[in-house]
């Protein structure tokens, strides 16, 4: 069994690099994030305001979150309901970032969280894996890159899905979700103390994954 933890800001790419890794691996790959937005779609879905932490809250007894593994690929479904690309949506970003803040969320998604990276090998991306969620993991890393170039790859990214995106707003989106998450009183957003830091910011993604194997390697001296 081995746990790889990999933290960042929003637009790094850890789920591209974390699902190309598990693959490598032959592990299973956990979007944390989704969660998140799952419940933030389910929030705004109920009309309530990112910063309504009641609001917030009264949700929680109506959501039920699975996390299932369908030819190779994680999906979350909110209720029995596969959300697919709709979490993915700038707004549900915003969403995502403001209900990961109430500790009444994190405590509802920890043991879900867990479950899953205590029956498997895993590599589990998010903003607070190395620090929370799996501080013993075998291998941690905070992978990160400039803002420019993080909005960009999410610009392109959202636009290639067929979602409306333009740059300076993804920029100042992004930039915004930032603060809000290294700021958090509840696991902020930050780098564990025996993390791996990595900029990737000229990094392609192959150049991006063959660094994250290297550490990997380094670390857990698994052969890959």
């Amino acid at each position: 069994m081995i746990r790889i933890a990999i933290d960042g800001p929003s637009g790094a790419g850890k789920s591209s690099i974390a699902k190309a890794v598990a693959a490598r691996l032959g592990i299973v790959y956990v979007d944390t994030g989704a969660l998140y937005r799952t419940v933030g779609y389910f929030v705004r879905s109920k009309g309530f305001a990112r910063t309504d932490i009641e609001g917030i809250v009264s949700c929680l007894p109506h959501i039920k979150i699975e996390v299932r593994y369908e030819n190779g690929a994680q999906h979350v479904y909110l209720n029995g309901e596969d959300l697919g690309d709709r979490i993915r949506e700038p707004e549900i970003s915003m969403y995502a970032s403001a209900v990961s803040a109430v500790p009444a969320v994190r405590d509802f998604l920890l043991d879900t969280q867990r479950d899953i990276a205590a029956k498997n090998s895993v590599i589990m991306d998010g903003r607070d894996i190395g620090t929370v969620i799996l501080p013993h993991a075998d291998v941690k890393i905070f992978m990160t890159a400039s803002n420019e170039a993080r909005a960009m790859r999410r610009t392109k990214e959202l636009l290639a899905k067929g979602m409306e995106a333009n740059y300076e707003d993804v920029l100042r989106e992004m930039i915004e979700r930032d603060n809000n998450d290294r700021n958090r009183a509840v696991a902020p957003a930050v780098a564990a103390p025996d993390a791996v830091l990595l900029d990737n910011s000229d990094m392609s993604i192959e150049e991006n994954v063959e660094a994250v194997l290297a550490i990997i390697r380094e670390k857990s001296g698994v052969t890959v």
